[in-house]
């Protein structure tokens, strides 16, 4: 069987919580996505937790992309699944990182459909982590820790 499709799996850590908690933010972060990565949106679905927290599903005529966030976690879990060869997946996924600027990214890449025509069935994973802001970071923490213990 040929390759029906690709998915796109990203696990974001780090991101703000009021990024992560603001609809309309994500909402035109999905779209942006969208429209960049050559994805025609057939429909655009969403629901706001309280006390915070967001689950947006954009319904694609090549398949959908959906982000659920945990905004006190500082955490979004992201999902591109589309079929065909004129869309980019992985711009959508750019796109979003662009938006939500994560310290750390976990993302897995499996191709759907290709039961018995790949040699190696595990997905893609790669992780990466934006090393000026873990600098930045531990740098607060430290002046934080030297300035209690004056």
């Amino acid at each position: 069987m040929k390759v029906i499709g690709k998915h796109v799996t990203v696990d974001m850590y780090g991101c703000s919580f009021a990024s992560l908690d603001d609809l309309d933010y994500i909402k035109n972060a999905l779209l942006a996505a969208a429209q960049e990565a050559n994805m025609t949106l057939l429909e655009l679905s969403y629901h706001k937790f309280e006390p915070h927290g967001l689950t947006i599903l954009a319904l694609l005529a090549e398949s959908h992309m959906g982000i659920h966030t945990y905004p006190e976690l500082g955490y979004a879990a992201v999902d591109v699944f589309t079929r065909g060869d004129h869309t980019r997946p992985n711009k959508a996924v750019s796109v979003l990182k662009r938006f939500l600027k994560p310290a750390k990214t976990k993302t897995t890449n499996i191709l759907r459909g290709d039961f018995g025509s790949q040699k190696d069935m595990r997905p893609r994973v790669k992780i990466s982590i934006a090393p000026l802001r873990s600098v930045r970071n531990t740098g607060a923490r430290v002046l934080k820790f030297l300035a209690r213990h004056k």
